[in-house]
């Protein structure tokens, strides 16, 4: 048996992120993958046999919403995998209203900024013991419409919002993304370890979690040709497994052409991404630790 890379990746049991696993097999991995529900995990082991028999598939299971079980799942990673290839952070939710975890955390924040950063973390040692590891963010162009970032009050903002107001919220979990991939350049400054961040476009998946209609919605979309899902996982896969990204590292890149983004203001700035990782480090330390 060839000696497949190990490929970490949150939120493979729908949408984009089963796609990208799915073609990613069929390229040879060896699959840790992340779930809360263990029907979905089933159902994508099968697809992923499917493409690709040989394929190794283990699962963790647990709310990636909640930091004690990210610290957990991370935890379990690490003791089983000395050695982490890909790690890629799909996983993300837009809610249409304000939910609260019951660690206090507004939960999309929790899921779509505050799990990559403390997973990643956690797995720091297995990434830079394999050769050449990449993390990859799944970021997004909703960014650019994230209103006013305000660190570190953002964080802990568990203010409602109506489904107009989530726009702006989620934009604003994106963005994050976006300055976080920008300081683990430096946090793995020194290691062979690289981060690049995403825009997958609009997908026509997950909808159903948040809008009654979706259903319906998601068969005109598909219809009418928008928000095909294959795109927004082609280009997951290629930064996780195509030899021209393979040096490239602090990048921001689209769907489709592959191109580099230049993000949104503060997405680049240097000090604002600092000021987010120390903010974020104070707010997880007993997560850490």
């Amino acid at each position: 048996m060839p000696e497949y890379p190990i490929i970490v990746m949150t939120g493979a049991t729908s949408g984009i992120g089963q796609i990208a696993a799915i073609e990613i097999a069929k390229r040879g991995a060896h699959f840790v993958l992340t779930a809360r529900n263990k029907e979905r995990a089933k159902a994508t082991e099968k697809l992923i046999r499917e493409a690709s028999p040989n394929t190794e598939v283990d699962f963790y299971f647990g709310d990636l919403s909640l930091m004690h079980d990210v610290r957990r799942i991370g935890l379990e990673i690490k003791q089983n995998y000395s050695k982490i290839n890909v790690l890629i952070h799909n996983a993300g939710l837009h809610g249409f209203e304000q939910r609260v975890t019951s660690e206090g955390f507004a939960e999309m924040i929790a899921v779509n900024y505050l799990t990559p950063w403390l997973l990643t973390n956690l797995l720091k040692d297995s990434l830079v013991k394999a050769k050449n590891a990449k993390i990859i963010n799944v970021a997004s162009e909703a960014s650019r419409n994230h209103g006013e970032l305000k660190l570190p009050y953002d964080l802990t903002d568990t203010s409602p919002f109506t489904l107009r107001g989530s726009s702006k919220i989620y934009g604003k979990t994106k963005l994050l993304n976006i300055m976080f991939t920008g300081e683990l350049v430096r946090q793995f400054s020194g290691t062979l370890v690289n981060a690049n961040a995403l825009n997958p476009g609009f997908n026509n998946t997950g909808l159903e979690r948040e809008l009654r209609i979706s259903s319906v919605l998601g068969k005109v979309l598909e219809f009418l040709n928008i928000g095909d899902p294959k795109r927004g996982a082609d280009i997951i896969v290629r930064l996780a497994l195509d030899s021209e990204y393979e040096r490239v590292t602090g990048g921001y890149f689209n769907v489709g052409t592959g191109d580099k983004i230049d993000p949104i203001y503060p997405g680049k700035d240097v000090s604002m991404q600092q000021s987010l990782w120390n903010d974020t480090k104070e707010l997880l330390l007993e997560y850490i630790n």
